[in-house]
């Protein structure tokens, strides 16, 4: 899982090998710099003999030309040597943290990315696994969480144990005994972390199911706005909010009110350990056998090693969240796309709008007991026009979705141009199989740029003989700025039947050899209707057109009636014959003629 991660990162290898790089060249820096205090307090002010260590000091002072080994001339160039370590040690700190934003930006920006054309190869069957406010969650909270690891990662998990390990060998070289002090206090303070570690992890995973959920109430009330204004349902909805978000607040305080444990006990540690080696440093100095510098630097050495912990803590803490966050990423990037192109053949494009279906048998999950459709057999000729009729719940969308591949059958096959659809590449096959889905969705920006979904390369010719086809170019023209108006989010700025002609012109746009339109003028005019279904037979009649339609006037002019009940082929023939002998379909007309006697 780390390294599926870290995969992501290669592109800022430079980056992720510069910063712990100036943090080595820092810490050995930092760990010099009380060395060089004691020089001063026991040498240049105290007059004390120089230890192994202040001589050696001392010896490098003299080569750089700093100075002899006494009094005044040393306390200033020791001073000295020390601010200009301290400058270095500071543009190394500032580089490892620049290049460690740098890596750690390009990682959570690479990892987005991954995510995002992951989830584009996704099968429905894959979309319907995850929620919208789910992968929402994870490509925001999720991946700030990761490359916020991943730069605390960079900097401080070499920059912690490399301090650590150093300030307790300068330790141990001032005095064995005084360090004995936080080798006793360390190993408590370890297993305290550990222990709120592991327990937290689980809260921290709850907490962000919490918020899949309250991402998903706030996505699933904006995009409904105008219902939820219709229905007068505000308050409903501020309530609904509210306890989705008192129980996020929940969640979130029940993990941190344990992590946050981790700092008061760090403090008290730190603080505990610098009193008794006080203490104990005092009593050895009394005694002649340790002197003031010495234990000036000691105890800026057991700083360092607690600062050390701390950080080596939260890095801890942060891991633990961190581990949700990258375990509910690596879900959505190992997800196997149920759909693939694994067994097509890319040189291989659709031929013509021939359909068949030879026993096919679908259901949406592997371990549902009941098929959605049983034993369809069905085939259509190119250029022909199929009408689909059904009632709610009669699997007339799951049966068009098989023909793009929007889900695989389970059993039997699905033939277009007289091949497996499988056969073919997504690519192909999605682009000469135009489909118009239930949603009429469109996207921010002009009417031009959403028209252009269907065929990006279209002339403006092109653009609007699609659109006169589906009637929308005379009201398209009625704008002020005609193809050019800005449709706002969703499509906000046209009415539900202009917004069914958009989508059509769309597909129509494509050229595909199969336009299946799944009941996608049921906003429109019967008049309207009419005309673009004239408009589809006179200049598109090479293409095969399958239309599901609740209202019967829509279809009654097809070459073939397709009538599926429960998810089974009722009947199939032309609306004379059905009328005749169906008496599904012969319900259905009756009622709708009586409706229209009553208007």
């Amino acid at each position: 899982m780390i390294k599926q991660l870290l995969s992501y990162a290669k592109k800022y290898r430079f980056h992720a090998i510069m910063s712990p790089l100036c943090i080595i060249f820092e810490v050995l820096i930092e760990v010099t710099i009380p060395l060089l205090m004691s020089v001063i307090v026991d040498c240049g002010i105290q007059g004390q003999s120089l230890t192994q260590k202040e001589s050696f000091v001392a010896d490098i002072l003299i080569s750089l030309g700093f100075g002899n080994k006494e009094g005044v001339d040393l306390i200033i160039a020791t001073g000295g040597l020390m601010l200009g370590l301290a400058c270095i040690s500071l543009l190394c700190g500032a580089s490892a943290a620049y290049f460690a934003s740098k890596a750690g930006m390009g990682f959570g920006a690479e990892l987005r990315k991954g995510i995002f054309n992951k989830v584009q190869s996704f099968s429905f069957s894959n979309v319907d696994k995850f929620s919208t406010g789910s992968i929402i969650t994870r490509m925001t909270t999720d991946v700030n969480m990761m490359q916020m690891a991943f730069m605390m990662a960079l900097r401080m998990v070499i920059r912690s144990p490399l301090m650590f390990i150093m300030a307790i060998s300068m330790a141990f070289s001032i005095n064995k005994k005084l360090s004995l002090v936080f080798i006793c206090i360390a190993p408590v303070m370890f297993a305290l972390i550990l222990i709120i570690g592991s327990a937290a992890h689980k809260r921290f995973t709850r907490m962000f199911k919490k918020y899949d959920k309250f991402n998903s109430s706030i996505q699933e009330n904006l995009i409904a706005a105008r219902v939820v204004k219709a229905f007068v349902r505000a308050k409903h909805e501020k309530e609904k909010f509210s306890i989705s978000n008192n129980e996020l607040r929940d969640a979130s305080i029940f993990a941190e009110k344990l992590i946050i444990l981790n700092g008061p006990i760090m403090t008290v540690s730190i603080y505990l350990c610098i009193i008794l080696v006080l203490w104990i440093g005092a009593q050895l100095i009394l005694g002649g056998s340790m002197l003031l510098g010495d234990l000036m630097s000691f105890v800026t050495y057991i700083q360092q090693i607690f600062m050390s912990l701390m950080i080596i803590s939260m890095i801890f803490v942060l891991s633990v969240m961190a581990k949700a966050s990258m375990t509910r990423i690596s879900e959505v990037l190992s997800e196997e796309p149920h759909i693939n192109d694994n067994n097509s053949n890319d040189s291989l494009t659709v031929e013509d709008g021939s359909i068949e279906f030879r026993n096919v048998c679908f259901k949406y999950s592997k371990d549902a007991e009941n098929n959605v459709l049983k034993d369809i057999n069905l085939t259509i000729n190119s250029g022909e026009t199929i009408g689909i009729l059904g009632g709610t719940g009669s699997a007339k969308t799951s049966f068009v979705q098989l023909i793009p591949r929007l889900y695989d059958v389970t059993e039997g096959q699905v033939l277009v141009g007289g091949r497996d659809v499988r056969e073919y590449s997504l690519e192909h096959l999605r682009n000469s199989v135009s489909m118009v889905l239930q949603t009429n969705l469109l996207f921010s920006g002009t009417i031009e740029e959403n028209l252009r979904w269907g065929n990006e390369n279209a002339t403006m010719e092109q653009i609007r003989n699609a659109a006169k086809i589906a009637q929308a170019d005379e009201f398209v023209m009625s704008f002020p700025d005609g193809y050019n108006t800005d449709l706002g989010q969703g499509g906000v700025n046209v009415s539900g039947g202009q917004k069914q002609r958009l989508c059509i012109a769309r597909a129509i746009l494509k050229e595909p050899k199969v336009l299946i339109l799944d009941d996608s003028t049921s906003a429109v005019d019967t008049a309207t209707d009419g005309k673009i279904r004239e408009g589809m037979k006179n200049l598109l009649p090479d293409t095969t057109k399958i239309i599901i339609a609740q209202r019967i006037n829509s279809i009654q002019h097809a070459d073939k009636i397709v009538v599926l009940d429960d998810g089974k082929i009722n009947d199939i023939g032309t609306h004379d014959e059905l009328l005749q002998r169906n008496e599904i379909y012969k319900e259905v007309y009756v009622s709708q003629q009586e409706s229209k006697m009553e208007q």
